[in-house]
């Protein structure tokens, strides 16, 4: 039900967007061959020690095997993590969803926020943060560093332009 006094924010242009997920080298493929390729060494290896004598050993690596699938598995449940950034000329909208589903939204107005960042000499930018009334929360953690500069001069050209306000086009 509509009272009337509600914003209509869904026909806003967005100024930015960007969807920040963790970065993962090694995709399902690559997963598949890695581990074919250690299963393969590993019972080799185990079947050498089983003909000299040392059974044990052919259990172990197999103990290894199982290790490494599962360290693999939970880097690919981390992977299912992201950010999604919105900029519209009213808002400046943070939507965090975790690797377990879990969604957290940070929603501030672009007038009044400020982003602010941490730098190393030698590594350069290594966190940013965006502040307003008060509220610091950390933004593009999954970002390596280069990437994170490219970011930031996007995030303030967008905080700008919304900062400038919407601006008239009749052709459009």
């Amino acid at each position: 039900m509509s009272t009337g006094n509600e914003i209509e924010r869904e026909n806003e242009q967005q100024i930015f967007s960007a969807l920040l997920t963790p970065h993962r080298s090694l995709n399902r493929t690559g997963f598949l061959a890695v581990m074919l390729f250690l299963s393969i060494v590993s019972f080799a290896t185990g079947i050498v020690f089983l003909m000299k004598g040392a059974w044990p050993v052919l259990g172990f690596f197999g103990l290894d095997v199982l290790v490494v699938w599962w360290a693999f598995k939970v880097n690919f449940r981390t992977a299912r993590a992201r950010e999604e950034i919105t900029v519209t000329t009213s808002e400046l909208r943070v939507r965090r969803i975790s690797h377990r589903g879990q969604v957290a939204e940070f929603t501030f107005n672009p007038l009044w926020v400020r982003l602010d960042m941490e730098v190393d000499e030698d590594f350069g930018i290594e966190h940013l943060y965006l502040i307003s009334r008060g509220h610091q929360i950390q933004i593009a953690r999954f970002l390596g560093p280069d990437e994170k500069a490219s970011f930031y001069k996007g995030l303030i050209e967008a905080l700008n332009a919304a900062k400038r306000g919407p601006t008239y086009n009749p052709i459009t």
